[in-house]
């Protein structure tokens, strides 16, 4: 079992704060089924985290067993060309009362539906909608 990892999940490990403990705990459960997996946008994001250095966040993903998928191909960018071209559509309908979206999140969601068995996100209200057959694991795991 693949499980990719959304950016807002090491986002929060990486404060240590008190949900961080427990999100390295869902993470080290679906690293017990599997490989854990994020894509190149994902390590991009981390890398605006504050003070990040690459040599850091190497480190970190070594000791969490997060493997880097760099390659995105044509099947993830047409899938999240889809699906952010229904959700522009969703939102141009409601006059657009919804915070907007970035790509970013559809390719994350494309890669993990194409490549991985699952996501695990924070953002579960985002992927459920956008990506429904994506199974997705997050904070009710906690």
């Amino acid at each position: 079992m693949r499980t990719s990892i959304d950016t807002n999940i090491i986002s929060i490990i990486l404060t240590g704060t008190a949900i961080s403990q427990q999100l390295s705990n869902l993470l080290g459960r679906a690293g017990d089924d599997g490989a854990l997996v994020i894509c190149g946008p994902v390590y991009a994001e981390l890398m605006a985290y504050p003070n990040m250095t690459e040599t850091y966040l190497h480190g970190f993903l070594t000791q969490t067993r997060v493997e880097v998928d760099f390659a995105i191909d044509e099947p993830v960018w047409r899938e999240a060309g889809r699906k952010f071209a229904e959700y522009a559509s969703r939102r141009r309908e409601s006059a657009g009362s919804k915070a907007k979206r970035l790509l970013t999140d559809f390719i994350i969601g494309a890669h993990a539906l194409l490549y991985c068995d699952r996501l695990c996100t924070l953002d579960t209200e985002l992927f459920s909608k956008n990506f429904p057959k994506l199974q997705l694991i997050g904070s009710e795991s906690l």
